[in-house]
């Protein structure tokens, strides 16, 4: 896969290349030089593949210079070792289950794909590999488990101080080894900050093989593509007409509770390639910069609001880089493909009640968020797919609060409530991050 830079198109590089940096050295973000676009059929013919399978074509398709045949599928099946459902609330509102893998979020595929190609290129080059990322919840979690004890590789979590969920800190303070979990005082948006200027700091950069395991990074919004085609083709496939074998093309509307928007992007590119969804809506709460732009205003970062869907308090998200890019800059291009909405907490609140009592199905505040822009948008005949980003256990004093017993915590969270947490409490300035990074 060749790549370029959304800084400057002239800046390109190889695939291996831009994983390794995660920023290109202008500070823009990697993207692919060409998507190939796929025919209907191409899409219908991956129906009933399992998810390695699903994945292993499109690296065929995408990364067949970067990688050996071997190495795709080797890297295919050590990361989608678990399923995504898709389950039906009506005829018509269907979630995608991204959360049943080991720390129960979306945010797994990315990081066990990037855990398996960094373990290609630590068996190929033999050096140390220093990942340092940003989480506003569950890519910390993601990240510290997909590289917890993955040899040639030392993982740094900065991560906002009391603006993450109990369990959620838990799941990268308690892991020790590899994995150093840096608490930082300030917001994520410090937090992303940092890391950017990690990966300008000479010092840094001279001692330390630096990449980063966020959205910003390639290699996390591959694996992404792979769940959007998933659950696509399967909704398809599940509107032939086995009478006479063929699979109509059904609209289909994807809800995308969005953040950082590295879910929105790898959405976006899939469907770039001619995977058939008619429109995305992008679905915020109070973090809102991007509806804002979408419905005519300029984009404008803002500090980052605190809500009870914390994952998605991103005031200034990185990914709208590469979705401007996608879109050549024209915004009334992309507000036909996008909409923007975004409801405040006790919408979501109220949501999840409502869902539970009338659907019996349980969702995390993040899901929720999903839920409502596809309620009020979804148009008549569209399916309606909602990406269920969180399992709803990781969330336990909002939903006692809200639906109280209702909630079973999966092993995977017992197992680390009477862990001791681990941190290194710093300011968010770089100084002292790189007191850090530098003495280990």
């Amino acid at each position: 896969m060749h790549l370029y830079s959304t800084g400057n198109k002239a800046e390109t590089t190889d695939f291996r290349t831009a994983v390794k940096r995660g920023l290109a050295p202008d500070g823009g973000l990697y993207m692919p030089a060409l998507l190939p676009r796929m025919p209907h059929s191409y899409w219908l013919d991956l129906s009933g593949d399992p998810m390695p399978v699903k994945a292993r074509k499109l690296f065929d398709l995408l990364l067949s210079d970067d990688f050996t045949a071997a190495e795709r599928s080797e890297i295919a099946s050590r990361a989608f070792t678990f399923d995504a459902p898709v389950i039906s609330l009506d005829e018509k509102m269907h979630i995608l289950e991204l959360f049943h893998g080991p720390t129960l979020a979306f945010k797994d595929f990315g990081a066990r794909t990037m855990a398996a190609m960094m373990s290609v290129f630590a068996r190929q080059e033999k050096e140390k590999i220093t990942i340092i990322t940003a989480t506003s919840g569950d890519t910390g979690a993601a990240v510290a488990r997909g590289f917890h004890g993955a040899p040639g590789v030392e993982v740094y979590v900065f991560y906002p101080s009391g603006q993450v969920s109990p369990l959620q800190e838990k799941q990268f303070t308690t892991l020790g080894d590899n994995i150093t979990a840096l608490e930082i005082d300030g917001t994520f948006d410090d937090c992303q900050r940092l890391v950017k200027a990690c990966f300008a700091d000479a010092q840094i950069r001279a001692n330390k093989q630096l990449t980063t395991a966020n959205s910003i990074n390639i290699a996390r919004l591959l694996p992404q593509m792979v769940y959007h085609i998933h659950a696509v083709v399967e909704l398809l496939a599940s509107q032939v007409d086995t009478a006479h074998q063929f699979a109509p093309t059904i609209p289909i509307v994807c809800s995308v509770p969005s953040g950082n928007f590295g879910n929105l992007t790898a959405g976006l590119m899939a469907h770039k390639m001619g995977l058939p969804v008619s429109r995305f809506i992008a679905a915020t709460n109070r973090n809102h910069v991007v509806p804002d732009y979408l419905d005519g205003g300029d984009f404008q970062p803002k500090p980052s609001m605190r809500t009870i869907s914390n994952a998605m308090d991103v005031g200034n998200p990185s990914n709208f880089d590469r979705m401007m890019d996608l879109y050549e800059q024209d915004r009334q291009a992309m507000a036909r493909d996008i909409k923007g909405v975004w409801y405040d907490d006790e919408k979501t609140r109220d949501a999840i009640v409502q869902v539970w009592e009338r659907y019996d199905y349980l969702m995390d505040p993040h899901t929720a968020v999903g839920y409502l822009g596809c309620r009020e948008f979804r148009e008549g005949a569209e399916h309606g797919l909602i990406l269920a980003t969180a399992h709803p256990a990781k969330f336990p004093e909002t939903m006692e609060d809200l639906l109280p017993g209702v909630m079973e915590t999966p092993d995977q969270l017992t197992a680390i409530v009477s862990r001791e947490k681990k941190s290194i409490h710093v300011t968010a300035e770089l100084d002292a991050v790189r007191d850090v990074l530098l003495k280990n």
